[in-house]
């Protein structure tokens, strides 16, 4: 048994070191799972990356320890990310921790930040009345399902004046990160439903949660990671890919066009091609 464990732990670290330039990341996922270390009482943050590349497939690019989800912390991550040749993606879809998004801001600065629907759905619920939920969740629910980032817009400006009198909290909550609860609209209108929530991310956690809960504390942050990797990246490996086809791969093209990204060089290619043909 040791000697398997410390297979998994050389494994851990070859993934942690692998070169990043060959996956083609088109959106990217980044949350936090907190687990608990017997030797100092507390839990401790893994910074977790995920990412769905422009083939489609669900992959696990990073995890590390973080002592806290500070600004500090997520910049590390990020750049160790980027040194190993991690291209800057379309889309970053995260929750409200306010060093995580002012660490997109400094890495990912020219990509959509997008702010999950679910976390933030929950918040704005919570400061209504139970009687006033299914009302408010339904505009919620036009903006988030609006087919494009101008009638979304119009939606959130709609439900603002509806209900900002009897509900200034949730609206102050609402039109708080707006324009982060509207990048999913940019996106290719299939994908939107994969990007809007940290979905993919939490779906890994449960993963790893399954085989957690029955450990009250781990012995130390190495036996932490080990379970944690390996949980996570069964995940990677098992999960089955997104459909995305040649016309939304052209779309995110020109996405990536609009907000100044380089492409793939193979995209880049394709896209030449492409161009020349209709031009002979």
């Amino acid at each position: 048994m040791s000697e398997i464990t410390d297979r998994l732990w050389e494994d851990y670290q070859a993934f942690c070191a692998r070169d990043l330039s060959q996956i083609d990341v088109a959106y990217l996922f980044c949350d936090a799972i907190f687990e608990s270390l017997r030797r100092y009482g507390a839990k401790e943050a893994i910074l977790v990356c995920w990412c769905i590349t422009t083939s489609g497939h669900k992959v696990l690019l990073h995890l590390a320890v973080g002592d806290k989800e500070s600004e500090t912390c997520w910049t590390e991550f990020f750049r160790g990310m980027i040194s190993r040749g991690l291209r800057v993606p379309v889309s970053v879809t995260a929750d409200g921790a306010p060093g995580l998004i002012n660490a997109i801001g400094v890495c990912f600065g020219r990509s959509i930040r997008i702010r999950c629907w679910f976390h933030r759905m929950g918040n704005i619920l919570a400061k209504v009345p139970e009687e006033g939920r299914a009302e408010l969740a339904a505009h919620l629910r036009a903006v988030r399902d609006a087919p494009t980032p101008d009638s979304g817009r119009a939606a959130a400006t709609d439900l603002v004046n509806r209900f900002e009198d009897a509900f200034p909290a949730a609206t102050s909550c609402f039109t708080e990160d707006l324009d982060a609860l509207l990048g999913h609209l940019r996106l290719p209108a299939r994908h939107r439903i994969f990007c809007r929530t940290t979905n993919l991310i939490e779906r890994s956690f449960e993963e790893e949660r399954r085989r957690t809960k029955v450990i009250p504390r781990f012995t130390d942050e190495r036996s932490a990671m080990k379970l944690v990797f390996a949980a996570l990246i069964r995940c990677s490996q098992r999960w089955s890919r997104v459909s995305i086809t040649d016309i939304e791969r052209h779309q995110l093209y020109l996405l990536r066009q609009e907000l100044r990204i380089d492409p793939p060089p193979a995209m880049r290619e394709k896209e030449d091609r492409s161009r020349r043909r209709k031009t002979a």
